[in-house]
C-alpha cells in the first residue's frame, strides 16, 4: 500500500469506517485501492453494487449483458422505471457514478463465457458471484481457482438464501455441489417467484464478505455455507471440507479450463 493520501472529502465521506479501529483510515485506502467485480447486476448484484461503491472500493466492475424489465425492479433495485430497457451494466455504472465519484466503475455489457472469463475475473482482486444459473456459478469458481481470486458466493430461491466465500486455499463450489443440477431441475424465478426483499439481505451478505477479504479482516465463510430462510426468519451455518478428489482444487486439479461445457452439466471429465 501507497503512503496514506485521504482528502478532507474523503476524510468525511468515510468517517464512520475511519473512526472503527478494525478498518482506521488505512483500511479505508486499502478500500480506495482494492477492485471488485460483481458478475450479474440483477437482485443479488444491486445492493453488492450499491454497498461496495458506498465502501468506496475504487475500482468496480459490472458484469452483465441483460436489459433491465419492469418486472425486475421489485428486487433490482439499482435500477429504476427510467432504465426499463437500458443495459443493466450501464444502468448499475450510472447509479454508482452518482453514489460516490471516488470508485471507477467499468460496466462490461457482456456475458461471461470460458473466452472472456479468465481476463474478466484476473483483472479484479476479488470477484462477487450474483449471477442467476449454475453455468456462470461454476465458471466463476473454477477461473477464479485458477487466477487466485476469492469468491463472495450468494444464491437465492423464492424465500431461502445461500451464502459462503472461496478463498483461493480453501474448498471450492465443487466440493459443496460437484455436479449441476439437470436443467430445469430447479425452476427460476420467472415461473416460481422470490420474494423482493431476499436477494438484498443475500447481497449484503455477500458485500460484507468482500470487504472483509479486502480489508483482510474478520473472519469470512470460508469453508462455511451459510443457510438463510426468510419465512422463518433463521440462520444456519454448515461447515464443507475440501474434497480431495475435487477436480479444481483437490489433489489433481485442472490447470485450464479447456474443454468444460458450462452450458450443459458443468462436469469436469478426466483426461
Amino acid at each position: 500500500m501507497t503512503g496514506l493520501a485521504l482528502d478532507s472529502t474523503q476524510l468525511d465521506r468515510y468517517s464512520r469506517h475511519i473512526i472503527l479501529d478494525e478498518v482506521g483510515p488505512a483500511g479505508q485506502q486499502a478500500l480506495l485501492e482494492g477492485s471488485a467485480l460483481v458478475v450479474g447486476a440483477g437482485g443479488l448484484g444491486s445492493p453488492v453494487i450499491q454497498y461496495l461503491a458506498a465502501a468506496g472500493v475504487g475500482r468496480l466492475g459490472v458484469a452483465d449483458d441483460d436489459e433491465v424489465e419492469r418486472s425486475n425492479l421489485q428486487r433490482q433495485i439499482v435500477h429504476a422505471d427510467a432504465d426499463v430497457g437500458r443495459p443493466k451494466a450501464e444502468s448499475a455504472a450510472e447509479y454508482v457514478r452518482r453514489l460516490n465519484p471516488d470508485v471507477d466503475v467499468e460496466p462490461h455489457e457482456t456475458w461471461l463465457d470460458a473466452g472472456n472469463a479468465e481476463d474478466l475475473i484476473g483483472g479484479y482482486d476479488i470477484v462477487v458471484d450474483a449471477s442467476d444459473n449454475f453455468g456462470t456459478r461454476y465458471l466463476v469458481n473454477d477461473v477464479a481457482r485458477l487466477t487466485d481470486t476469492p469468491v463472495a458466493h450468494g444464491s437465492i430461491y423464492k424465500f431461502e438464501g445461500q451464502a459462503t466465500t472461496l478463498r483461493p486455499d480453501g474448498p471450492c463450489y465443487r466440493c459443496l455441489f460437484p455436479e449441476a443440477p439437470e436443467p430445469g431441475e430447479i425452476p427460476d424465478c420467472a415461473s416460481t417467484g422470490v420474494l423482493g426483499v431476499l436477494p438484498g439481505t443475500v447481497g449484503c451478505i455477500q458485500a460484507t464478505e468482500a470487504v472483509k477479504l479486502l480489508l483482510e479482516a474478520g473472519e469470512v465463510l470460508d469453508g462455511r455455507l451459510l443457510f438463510y430462510d426468510a419465512m422463518d426468519m433463521t440462520f444456519e451455518t454448515v461447515p464443507y471440507r475440501r474434497n480431495p478428489e475435487c477436480p479444481v482444487c483437490g489433489d489433481e486439479a485442472i490447470d485450464s479450463i479447456e474443454g468444460i461445457d458450462y452450458d450443459h452439466g458443468c462436469s469436469v471429465t478426466a483426461d
